[in-house]
């Protein structure tokens, strides 16, 4: 005799856990959120971002295994066609549970389970590309302070000379009219 699988058995033989997981993802996928016991939500998840993942790939082969899973093709071609490129940026966690008020008929502790639809944060966030960004911005500050630098270098022997100080063909014509204005008033006087 096998071993039964390890996990919950959510009540009756794995056949009917394998068709109740099967309903349970195929309203996942076609309400994109659903209301279930916390015992089913914690099962139904690992088994939807299987499932999810397989429609990201979009192969042949995939499709054929997610419809032994669902038997319904409407909602597997709305899961390859529509929802797997929505999950293109993800690498994990499609789906989310928040936990709700017990149930008002057998106070059963509920979920809600829901695929996560919201862009993530672009690929300039992964670490590596984080990582290179901040030593590209690092060299490129360091290349400005050179080039500022460099420029202060250059700037300074023609700043060096003192604001009073007359460049040498100027003081030549300077000295020539010193020279005039001098005789003019010896000449006066």
């Amino acid at each position: 005799m096998p071993t039964p699988k390890k996990g919950a058995r959510l009540g009756g033989s794995a056949a009917q856990q394998r068709h109740m997981l099967s309903n349970l993802a195929a309203s996942l996928f076609e309400h994109h959120s659903i209301k279930t016991t916390d015992a089913k939500a914690k099962v139904l998840r690992p088994y939807a971002e299987k499932i999810i993942t397989k429609a990201k790939h979009g192969s042949v082969a995939d499709r054929r295994q997610v419809l032994k899973l669902i038997p319904r093709k409407d909602i597997v071609a709305h899961l390859f066609d529509d929802l797997g490129p929505k999950f293109e940026g993800r690498d994990g966690g499609y789906t989310r549970t928040i936990r709700l008020d017990n149930r008002a008929g057998d106070n059963a502790p509920m979920s809600q389970i829901s695929l996560v639809l919201e862009e993530t944060v672009s690929k300039e966030a992964d670490r590596a590309t984080r990582a290179a960004a901040s030593k590209k911005a690092e060299e490129e500050k360091a290349a400005e302070a050179e080039a500022v630098k460099a420029d202060a270098e250059e700037a300074t022997p023609a700043e060096a000379e003192p604001a009073d100080a007359v460049p040498a063909e100027d003081s030549a014509a300077g000295d020539a009219a010193e020279a005039d204005a001098t005789e003019a008033e010896s000449e006066e006087k």
